[in-house]
């Protein structure tokens, strides 16, 4: 099982850092989690799906929540002949949080999983997703799942709904140069990225850095008809000094009907 296969900023890592608020309440979260077992690409991937239901009101969060959110961590233990993964985030929206802004989704969302064999042969998909889930209290949750991945499974219609459901890449949405300058602040950096996209209504900004030890702000967002420009703080959780590989750099805008990810940027 290789290092990429588990997020290395833990829940309780990330609790700790930054104080994120869990209040202990009613476990009436009703979460459910399952494996929809897919098919097996034609790169000799297979494309598997985990599905999780929420009870109404509820919601949980995407790969980078927000400051109100609570990072998912996902432990592969009991899988078999799995030398890899790569996740499918559907795009997610914007919440407001108590006045703290959160990104996930509510009612269910299916995270399409490719997963990647060690040898030929049988493949299981075994381990333990741990998530936030909130509604008016934020509950810790821990989720088991187990399932063998079917050699001639056949194509899974919530799967394909949530791969078309995916973020736009900067060249199908038309992204020009991105640059991002970096500087030294009190404890930590910042970053200030600048891409050229053209403006599609209301827009949210996310970066994200490869480094998963590193906290990044919600950035300050300004916009011109051809470009937006976000600035973050970047803070190591360990209070350790940190290089930034810009190649690394992730930003997402989230806007009505779309998001975009554009990965890496160049010295400003």
């Amino acid at each position: 099982m290789n290092k990429g296969m588990k997020h290395a900023l833990t829940l309780s890592a990330f609790l700790c850092a930054f104080g994120a608020s869990l209040t202990a309440g009613p476990l009436d979260h009703a979460t459910t989690l399952s494996v929809l077992p897919g098919w097996e690409t034609k790169n000799g991937s297979h494309m598997a799906g985990l599905r999780i239901d929420l009870a109404d009101g509820w919601k949980t969060y995407w790969r980078a929540p927000g400051d109100a959110g609570i990072p998912p961590t996902i432990t592969w233990s009991g899988s078999k002949n799995i030398g890899s993964a790569a996740f499918h985030w559907p795009v997610p929206e914007v919440f407001d949080q108590s006045g703290m802004r959160s990104i996930g989704y509510h009612d269910s969302v299916t995270i399409p999983i490719e997963v990647f064999p060690t040898k030929n042969g049988e493949m299981r998909l075994a381990g333990q997703i741990e998530i936030g889930v909130c509604d008016e209290i934020c509950v810790p949750v821990t989720l088991d799942f187990d399932a063998l991945l079917p050699v001639d499974g056949k194509r899974d219609a919530a799967i394909m709904a949530a791969l078309l459901n995916r973020p736009l890449t900067a060249q199908e949405a038309g992204v020009g140069d991105v640059t991002c300058t970096i500087q030294p602040i009190e404890g930590g950096m910042q970053i200030t990225t600048v891409a050229a996209l053209t403006q599609n209504g209301a827009e949210a900004v996310v970066i994200e850095t490869s480094n998963p030890y590193v906290w990044v702000s919600e950035p300050k967002v300004t916009r011109s008809a051809t470009h937006i420009t976000a600035t973050s703080d970047l803070i190591h959780v360990d209070g350790d000094s940190f290089a930034v590989d810009r190649s690394g750099i992730r930003m997402t805008v989230l806007s009505t009907g779309r998001a975009v990810d554009i990965q890496g940027c160049t010295a400003g």
